[in-house]
């Protein structure tokens, strides 16, 4: 059982409680989670949530939402005090017993559950809830050490003997321990990159874990790198699309977190992550501008955003260079661009060509 949560949320309702009995009105207030109240310390290597908060003070008409915020905390408070857990779904559908204070849509409780996470500085896995997507697959030069939930009994899982299947990152990992002799992570953006990888034993080629964050990588995938490179010292080099989103979204949250989620980056992010590619450079050294596709208005707003409020990407002037590169080139590539070359030809020629100087990464 976690007292710690517990204490830190009945704490909350107590104070609550005696401003409601000094007949004070009850607030709570909440960092503002975006961009705009983010900062960026290299030394550091992730965004931070700034001073701006936003208060929610009961009144007439903030009565529903102050109510459904309560029920929340109470709910977590349950689940945490019974070392339980819900997810995200099932949180949802127990607020239809909250009477008028249920939710009538889920993004309407997803939305509560974030600001609760914010108010107390705990990530939602602490506070007993989890996500329902999975969190990323492993395979590689990599020993799990992981508990049986029923005898308690340790279980070490080989990542290399998953045939052509992988190990599922679990929702909660800060109790696995690693085992590995690997020289980096590679963590891969789509899905049938990874699975070619995995297919032709890349790892045992080049003595590495392979790691699919399956599009913008869940915290359960982000935590699982951070805390397996922090333990085993170990690179991380990211091998996404060569796109604004790609650059933007996947690689940028990966490495420092996202302004919505500023006041956990600490944990969800793996600021020695470096990015391997593709690169708009790329087009040009591995010949690919006849398997590129031209920018779309929303990836032309998307890179001209970054360059105007991103705080990671104005700060580097090695990755404006990249992004300015892209709108002048007008295109963006993908992963599989390279089968225009052989359908082995990223393994076989691309990846070793890059990781010859692992310096020249972006940053």
């Amino acid at each position: 059982m976690d007292t710690k949560t517990e204490k830190i949320i009945h704490d909350e309702a107590r104070n609550l409680h005696e401003e409601i009995l000094k007949k004070h009105v009850p607030s709570l207030d909440f960092p503002i989670r975006s961009l705009d109240n983010v900062t960026y310390d290299k030394k550091k290597g992730y965004f931070e949530i700034g001073d701006k908060v936003k208060e929610r003070t009961l009144s007439y008409n903030t009565v529903k939402t102050f109510a459904q915020t309560i029920r929340m905390m109470a709910l977590s408070y349950e689940i945490v005090k019974k070392n339980d857990i819900a997810t995200k779904r099932e949180a949802y559908y127990v607020s239809k017993n909250w009477g008028e204070a249920r939710f009538s849509e889920q993004p309407e409780s997803d939305t509560v559950m974030d600001d609760i996470e914010a108010h107390f500085r705990l990530n939602r896995e602490k506070l007993g809830f989890i996500p329902e997507e999975k969190g990323g697959d492993v395979a590689g030069k990599l020993v799990v050490i992981d508990k049986d939930p029923a005898t308690g009994k340790q279980l070490q899982i080989d990542c290399t003997k998953f045939g052509s299947g992988a190990y599922s990152i679990p929702n909660a990992c800060e109790e696995l321990k690693f085992e590995t002799s690997a020289r980096f992570i590679l963590a891969i953006e789509t899905a049938g990159a990874f699975q070619r990888l995995v297919k032709h034993n890349y790892y045992n080629l080049a003595n590495c874990i392979l790691i699919s964050l399956g599009g913008v990588p869940t915290r359960a995938c982000r935590r699982f790198i951070r805390r397996l490179a922090d333990d085993k010292k170990i690179p991380v080099y990211a091998f996404v699309d060569g796109d604004p989103y790609g650059i933007t979204n996947i690689y940028r949250t990966l490495k420092v977190g996202s302004g919505n989620n500023a006041h956990l980056n600490r944990f969800f992010c793996v600021p020695q992550a470096s990015f391997l590619g593709v690169t708009p450079q790329d087009i040009i050294d591995f010949k690919l501008k006849d398997a590129t596709h031209p920018l779309q208005e929303v990836d032309i707003k998307r890179a001209k955003d970054a360059l105007k409020n991103d705080p990671f990407i104005k700060y580097h002037k090695p990755w404006r260079d990249a992004i300015e590169q892209m709108l002048q080139m007008g295109v963006r590539v993908e992963q599989q661009a390279f089968a225009k070359h052989g359908l082995n030809y990223v393994f076989e020629k691309y990846l070793p060509a890059k990781l010859k100087n692992p310096a020249k990464f972006l940053p």
